[in-house]
């Protein structure tokens, strides 16, 4: 099987994900993926044989909208995913604006904006189509995914930052098979 199939099938087996994508479909947002910690940890347990455990600290919900970059927009919509759900974990951002916080060039989509996330294995989202299909983004692929490699995305250029962040996140102490590479 091919890894991106491997992929979709981990994400169809994950009921409270595609809950989860359902309740962000309906949203109604442009090019907006559920992504990072929510869909590598899963994987990372699959991998380690863990049981399914909700080690991710919010649910990123990434989207593109350069028509509308309030960020209070964002916070609406974080309110109305948790009142749907009961879960507070939600986090909502535009990618749109997100340049401006992070310090580069404007992004030109969502998937453009993933490429400059810290890691490649977080740099990855995940969307269900009106078809009921899931659609991914991952720019840099799944292989650091599936061979649990966590190591700094080429355009994420803060070195110490990305080293920092691996350090603090403290990731092998939860999924040991995994090779972190210093920045």
């Amino acid at each position: 099987m091919l890894l991106e199939e491997r992929f979709i099938q981990s994400i169809k087996a994950h009921e409270k994900l595609m809950h989860d994508l359902r309740q962000v479909r309906s949203l109604g947002l442009p090019q907006c993926y559920i992504g990072a910690g929510y869909i590598r940890n899963y994987i990372w347990d699959l991998l380690h044989g863990y049981t399914r455990r909700e080690l991710h600290s919010d649910i990123d919900v990434v989207y593109f909208d350069p028509e509308d970059l309030n960020e209070g927009r964002d916070v609406q919509l974080e309110l109305q995913l948790r009142e749907a759900t009961g879960n507070p974990k939600w986090s909502v951002k535009n990618q749109a604006r997100m340049h401006l916080r992070n310090g580069t060039v404007p992004y030109q989509s969502t998937e453009d904006a993933l490429r400059y996330w810290p890691e490649i294995v977080t740099a990855i989202g995940v969307q269900l189509d009106e078809q009921d299909q899931i659609r991914f983004c991952a720019p840099y692929g799944l292989d650091d995914l599936y061979v649990l490699t966590v190591r700094r995305s080429p355009l994420y250029e803060n070195i110490l930052e990305y080293n920092r962040r691996v350090e603090k996140k403290r990731w092998q102490e939860q999924w040991p098979k995994l090779t972190i590479v210093k920045g």
